[in-house]
């Protein structure tokens, strides 16, 4: 090549373009050296000889076999050529090197470099290398009597058994390695490799970075060469490779190769990838700018991901002190190579081929196609995965390409949208492979053939309903009117319901045949998302359910929150069969929490069947001293109350609150927290920028109220967003009357807490508070003539008694306060009046305990009238098990029919509740 065999006769020069004189005295401080993107896009001549006569802006082309004339520069194109002279200098210049030199391919380069070896010549490489690589170094070690000794080059000193004085001719670098995106010191190896072999020759490919991100000449190397088809050309357009070094021996012999093999790049060529490399900076930055995104993606949804920009990557450090940034290619592990193709395969934007650095953005899997040459048995021991990907990102909008990659993963089956977010479903295979390596048994304990009995308490609203729903602090206490909900073991593959109180509505499900496909369980010990998962909620409603218009609308909401619930908990293989039974002495649908109470009770079965709570162990009991310097023990009986400690408490109503939003959309958290700690309590609901979260009221003293049920349906959601609509037309009004509300919300707080504040000043400011705050709420729209109906009679003489409407109003139920020394008769003449204009009244105390569960510990008490039978329903029949089992008696028929008004007691005397 005679354009690149004169240059070995100058004296190394730097490339940086003139500099011009100031054009004016006054600016005497020296311009700065010019920056990579600037020296990029400027193409300046190698010499004066090279410049155009007309002033061209681009380089011409010199289309020309032939040049006239003897004894001149250029004679033949395949020694030199003008068009290529100027590619060359250019490339040199971007570089850090004296010499460069453009041939035919990638390959034809590092064909060109491997023919200074000699036959005996010792190559120490890669085990992560390109696929034409490992086939060339084949070729040498089976053809030419070239040994090749493929070595892990991430650790440095792996190199240096290999390293024979006298042998070694070349060390072949490559970083990052092409597909895993290994990382290789290269200032090390080169440095341990003049140290005992100073003949041998560092080599690096440096196509996965190009000159703008890494430049190996400053770190040690000889000869450094890259697949001009990528990032330098980077349209996919053209074949083209690049050598570059600075030793004006090695340039000798290479120069002379190209010039005798003749596979230095051809004019039109020399033109196409001069012009491509102008815009490299600017398709670099957005290429991997882009890479990052995407690498960040696929390592959040869980997949191994190989991207050196990635703060767990092992070569994260010394890439970043040999290099200028992370490049555009990565790859990722999906565990199952069919997995793998179907991803491939169901990609848009991204388009399947080999190669990368081009605009536009490709997918492959290596070992089917890049580097399907080198033999299978090869790429498992180099720890090449067969389900390995490799993307290679272009310059499209990066939003775009992670919507295509996925939707590719949603088709192929690896990921799923749950929770408003994307998350990976776990691989059968790895999941199997993951429980042998843990020692998970195949199949999880069969649950003990036991029911389980639980209750939760419903609530009144004191102060500060709806208003809580914006931030305003709400006050709230536990009636003793509960929900009660009973499982009973099936052995049928069968889970059903059974919801007496409403239309006595019953059910049953195939386990297996519900959607599992569209859920991914919370892990045990997680905490449910803060969005539900909406996919999951759609398959209930259309493949587990009738139309709801075919069901009782309550029925169906709740059967929905069960079966959610219930799937969202399933996080192992272990699925219970079981009948869930729940009754109520709450009205359903009157602001009493009766929807609270009941997502409480079947959180916390469910809770309890998929084994992700324990009960505490019984505590000892008393016992006398047993020897001289033995205290003995004293057990002191709470009748169960705090026996279910905090922790088991705070997660059946974190659970219980996601039922809550499956049956209300935007609850306020208040019911559902009422009906598991009990008691009285404060709430004030996060994102309104003050102290959030539930306290209890200590110290609070039991009232007695009056709960009267208007018997008018109420729609919850459509009164909350009433008051939302209201909130943006009349903001200031409405801040108004919010802010008055949090004032009596305030001073009812202190009143409840305050031990010393006597019982009549107690009561009477609790009832001037009450009217109160029931005028605001008839101001926010939410009121009804029934309730206000209902407030006119316990107003009027004799009984003068102040009430307000609680939960949601619209209907539902109003509460009104009963003084200590309200009379019975007076009370029940009041009742008597109320029930004859079509009301229902309960008499009820407020501040009683919370979640209760029915002690596992000891036998249920069975009356004469319950079953002596485990609940099977036809056509089940029962599994093989032990005599003892299969009689064990259930109560759950007796459960289901005990009258109403019989319930609480009948309950009570099963056995000793653990409250929270």
């Amino acid at each position: 090549m005679a354009s690149s065999v004169s240059s070995l006769q100058k004296a190394p020069v730097h490339h940086d373009l003139p500099t011009p004189e100031p054009d004016s005295p006054s600016l005497t401080r020296p311009r700065q050296p010019y920056r990579f993107s600037t020296l990029c896009a400027t193409v300046d001549s190698p010499d004066a000889d090279h410049k155009d006569q007309h002033g061209s802006s681009s380089v011409p082309i010199y289309q020309s076999a032939t040049f006239k004339g003897v004894g001149n520069r250029y004679d033949y194109t395949r020694s030199g050529n003008p068009t290529r002279s100027h590619l060359e200098h250019h490339i040199a210049k971007i570089s850090s090197a004296t010499h460069a030199f453009a041939v035919s391919s990638g390959m034809a380069a590092l064909d060109v470099i491997t023919r200074l070896l000699k036959p005996g010549s010792e190559v120490i490489a890669g085990d992560d290398l390109y696929g034409g690589t490992n086939r060339l170094l084949t070729y040498l070690r089976t053809h030419m009597g070239v040994t090749v000794h493929h070595v892990d080059t991430t650790k440095a000193n792996s190199v240096i058994p290999f390293l024979n004085p006298g042998k070694t001719a070349m060390v072949l670098l490559e970083s990052p390695t092409n597909p895993l995106l290994k990382i290789v010191d290269i200032a090390g190896i080169s440095a341990l490799v003049k140290e005992k072999c100073e003949d041998a020759i560092v080599v690096v490919d440096n196509t996965m970075m190009s000159p703008y991100l890494q430049r190996p000449l400053e770190h040690g190397a000889d000869i450094v060469y890259d697949s001009a088809t990528k990032y330098l050309s980077g349209h996919h357009d053209l074949m083209a490779g690049v050598i570059t070094c600075n030793r004006d021996d090695i340039a000798k012999d290479i120069a002379f190769i190209i010039n005798a093999v003749g596979n230095a790049l051809t004019p039109f060529d020399s033109f196409l990838l001069l012009r491509g490399m102008k815009t490299l900076a600017i398709r670099m930055d957005r290429q991997q700018s882009t890479a990052m995104l995407v690498a960040q993606m696929l390592t959040k949804l869980g997949f191994v991901t190989h991207y050196p920009g990635l703060p767990n990557h092992p070569g994260k450090e010394i890439h970043d002190r040999i290099s200028d940034g992370y490049g555009a290619v990565l790859s990722f592990e999906t565990g199952d190579k069919e997995l793998s193709e179907r991803i491939v395969a169901a990609t848009r934007l991204w388009g399947i081929s080999v190669s990368f650095g081009c605009v536009n953005s490709l997918i492959s899997m290596p070992c089917v196609m890049s580097h399907a040459s080198i033999d299978p048995a090869v790429r498992a021991a180099r720890g090449l995965p067969e389900d390995l990907i490799r993307l290679c990102v272009g310059i499209e909008d990066p939003a775009d390409l992670l919507d295509d990659l996925r939707h590719a993963l949603i088709e192929a089956g690896a990921i799923t949208f749950a929770a408003n977010d994307y998350v990976r479903i776990p691989n059968p295979i790895s999941r199997a492979v993951e429980k042998l390596a843990l020692g998970e048994p195949r199949t999880a304990p069969i649950l003990d053939n036991r029911e389980w009995f639980v209750s939760a308490p419903g609530k009144v609203i004191l102060f500060g309903e709806h208003a809580v729903v914006h931030g305003v602090t709400a006050v709230a206490a536990s009636v003793d009117l509960r929900c009660y909900g009973l499982t009973s073991p099936r052995h049928d593959g069968k889970i059903s319901i059974h919801f007496t109180d409403i239309d006595n509505y019953r059910h049953e499900w195939e386990i297996d045949d519900l959607p599992w496909d569209v859920v991914v369980p919370v892990p045990k010990g997680d905490e449910h998302p803060e969005v539900l998962d909406m996919r999951v909620i759609e398959a209930l409603k259309t493949r587990a359910l009738p139309p709801e218009s075919q069901m009782p609308s309550k029925a169906h909401a709740a059967s929905v929150a069960f079966l959610y619930l219930y799937m969202m908990m399933t996080y192992s293989s272990h699925r219970p069969s079981f009948h869930f039974v729940c009754r109520s002495t709450l009205p359903i649908g009157a602001g009493l929490g009766s929807s609270a109470s009941f997502s409480v009770c079947a959180a916390t079965a469910l809770l309890i069947l998929h084994q992700r709570i324990e009960l505490p162990t019984v505590p000892p009991p008393t016992r006398e001293p047993a020897a001289p310097g033995d205290p003995g023990h004293v057990h002191l009986s709470h009748k169960g109350r705090r026996a279910i400690p905090p922790e088991i408490a705070e997660e059946a109503n974190r659970w219980a609150f996601v039922a809550e939003k499956v049956l209300h959309g935007n609850p306020s958290g208040v019911d559902n927290s009422v009906a598991v700690f009990g008691g009285a309590l404060a709430y004030v609901r996060p994102g309104f920028g003050k102290r959030s979260g539930m306290d209890q009221i200590q110290g609070f003293r039991s009232l007695r109220f009056l709960l009267v049920d208007s018997k008018v349906p109420r729609d919850t959601k459509a009164l909350v967003a009433g008051v939302a609509r209201k909130k943006i037309a009349e903001p200031e009004f409405v801040g108004q009357l919010l802010d008055a509300i949090q004032t009596i919300s305030t001073e009812a707080r202190r009143a409840l807490a305050d031990p010393e504040l006597p019982r009549d000043a107690l009561l009477s400011g609790l009832a001037a508070l009450i009217d109160e705050n029931h005028a605001h709420l008839v101001s926010l729209g939410v009121s009804h003539p029934a309730l206000e109906a209902i407030r006119e009679k316990t107003a009027a003489s004799p009984y003068r008694l102040s009430t307000k409407l609680t939960g949601a109003g619209g209907g539902g139920c109003a509460v009104t306060l009963v003084p200590d020394d309200f009379s019975d008769e007076a009370l029940q003449e009041l009742i008597t009046a109320l029930e004859a204009e079509g009301y229902r009244p309960y008499v009820t105390a407020v501040g009683g305990s919370g979640l209760g569960i029915l002690s596992p510990y000891d036998p249920i008490a069975i009356d004469s009238e319950d079953d002596v039978s485990p609940p099977l329903s036809p056509p089940m029949t029962p599994g093989p098990r032990d005599e003892e089992e299969a009689l064990r008696p259930s109560i759950r028929r007796r459960f289901e029919s005990v009258n109403v008004g019989e319930l609480s007691q009948w309950a009570s005397a099963r056995g000793k509740w653990l409250y929270v």
